[in-house]
């Protein structure tokens, strides 16, 4: 498929609002605050920002200029509707770039939405569970065959239409399976006898879609680094890595601190797809994502980028593309990498279909 590049920046903002459109009596009706983050994923043309390396800078630079006029402000003096979509797509309109792929807003942090290039909203909400299992047909001495236990996260993602889902409606559906799920041995649950994270995905998904008809993906997080994730038919995992490495930008102007070495703990994203293994339950280990990455993992941490690279391609759209040719050969399932320099300030390559956003 056709490979596309998107630069992706993030921001915060401070602010009141009361949701009108909330049930009565639901607490979002009454007036709050919240610590907003806003996110913006673009594709942009060569030359945004003035020089090669300055896409992320510049794409930032038009966030908080969006945002500016919502930040320390009481929401309902400026938009009619103060829901999460219409509050993203209020920014979507004032963004002064061109190339705008999607725009998110998360209000806290176990909820937000995203629009899509089309405008259309998807809404996802965040649960916790704290439960136990084992996978029973690993290979002898894999640590994952003795019972062990995780603070498993799902994050539920459904369409919307523009005023997003009313308050409760992916609460109100998950209630029951929390209740079923939360402070179990999941093994004892029929149809998870064999619990990876694809296969939690699928169950659930089997669970809510019949109820929930505008439920679009259903999201694992195993653990804080890695994960699965399901649309009904098709599964992806994902693996995050830090890398503490130092870069430069010398394409930068006199004066541009980003024209100085310096550095960022980045985080790395890998996503991969795959059919799932009919014995095992997986697409792929995650032990064996790393260890199969880990080659690339050594060539870029604790290291210079700029130096390895080269002068002027030791910028987040530069790594990406770097990533993808040296880990090709090594994952060959690989379908996505994200790089992010801060929180949500990054690039993404990616070559499949459209993956689901997920909070870093």
């Amino acid at each position: 498929m056709t490979e596309r590049l998107l630069h992706t920046a993030a921001t915060r903002f401070e602010a009141a609002r009361r949701v009108d459109s909330a049930p009565p009596g639901h607490r979002s009706g009454r007036l709050h605050g919240h610590g907003f983050i806003a996110s913006v994923h673009a594709v942009l043309p060569a030359g945004v920002g003035g020089f090669a390396g300055a896409e992320v800078g510049a794409l930032r630079d038009a966030l908080i200029a969006a945002v500016e006029p919502l930040d320390y402000r009481h929401l309902n003096e400026i938009l009619a509707q103060t829901g999460d979509a219409p509050l993203a797509a209020w920014i979507r309109a004032r963004l002064a770039i061109p190339g705008v792929a999607a725009v998110g807003l998360q209000s806290t942090p176990d909820e937000g939405v995203e629009l899509d290039g089309g405008g259309r909203a998807r809404c996802w909400r965040r649960y916790r569970l704290q439960s136990a299992h084992r996978l029973p047909h690993v290979p002898p001495g894999h640590k994952c065959g003795r019972v062990h236990g995780h603070g498993f996260e799902v994050v539920l993602q459904a369409n919307a239409d523009g005023s997003g889902l009313a308050p409760g409606i992916l609460d109100a559906a998950w209630q029951a399976l929390h209740a079923e799920l939360d402070h179990a041995y999941l093994n004892d649950i029929p149809g998870l006898e064999n619990p990876t994270s694809e296969i939690l995905c699928g169950w659930i998904w089997r669970r809510l879609k019949p109820a929930l008809a505008t439920l679009a993906w259903v999201t694992v997080f195993e653990t804080g680094q890695s994960g699965a994730s399901h649309d009904g038919e098709r599964f992806r995992i994902w693996k995050d890595v830090t890398l503490d490495s130092a870069t430069c930008l010398p394409a930068a102007p006199a004066g541009d601190r980003r024209r100085r070495v310096h550095g960022h703990t980045y985080t790395l994203r890998l996503s991969l797809e795959a059919p799932l293994d009919a014995v095992l339950g997986w697409t792929v280990d995650f032990g064996d994502v790393k260890e199969r990455f880990n080659p690339v993992f050594e060539a870029l941490d604790h290291r210079p980028l700029h130096e390895l690279m080269g002068p002027g391609q030791a910028d987040a759209g530069s790594l990406v593309r770097w990533i993808r040719i040296e880990a090709a050969r090594r994952l060959p399932e690989l379908v996505q990498v994200e790089l992010y320099e801060e929180p949500g300030c990054g690039a993404m390559l990616c070559w499949g279909a459209a993956l689901p956003a997920l909070p870093l």
